[in-house]
């Protein structure tokens, strides 16, 4: 995913539809499904937030209220401040140099790349660098 502007990628992240907001939600109905878990669903809402100097959207689950959740087969409890957050996700964008750079610090380039008519996502086809390239036998 390449970088874009603030506004889309919180929208991305935070849509109207709210199928994001469940998405990071389930995490929380998963560890009272299978962990014993307390968490009150309705006490929680989700934010999606961009970093741009990090280049990440991050996502939380906030508490609306201060309370205490256990998790049974922690066993553990765990008290959030109305406000505090759970850093549930880090999303990851890229410009063009940048993902060059990740793939040379792997010993990949790129040997071909795919754009949408818009310049917003990129699909990269990596190969290991020919100077790492290893005869056997």
């Amino acid at each position: 995913d390449l970088r874009k502007d603030r506004a889309t990628l919180e929208r991305a992240y935070d849509d109207a539809q709210g199928i994001t907001a469940r998405f990071n939600l389930n995490l929380l109905r998963r560890i009272n499904r299978e962990l014993g878990g307390t968490f009150d669903l309705h006490q929680f809402t989700h934010r999606a937030r961009y970093d741009e100097t990090a280049g990440r959207i991050e996502m939380h689950l906030v508490s609306r209220a201060a309370q205490e959740v256990a998790v049974m087969d922690l066993p553990a409890q765990f008290t959030f401040a109305a406000g505090e957050t759970i850093h549930t996700e880090n999303s990851y964008k890229y410009s063009p140099a940048e993902m060059t750079a990740l793939l040379a610090a792997a010993g990949l380039v790129a040997e071909q790349r795919w754009l949408d008519a818009a310049q917003r996502y990129c699909l990269t086809l990596a190969k290991p660098e020919r100077s790492r390239h290893v005869a056997l036998g």
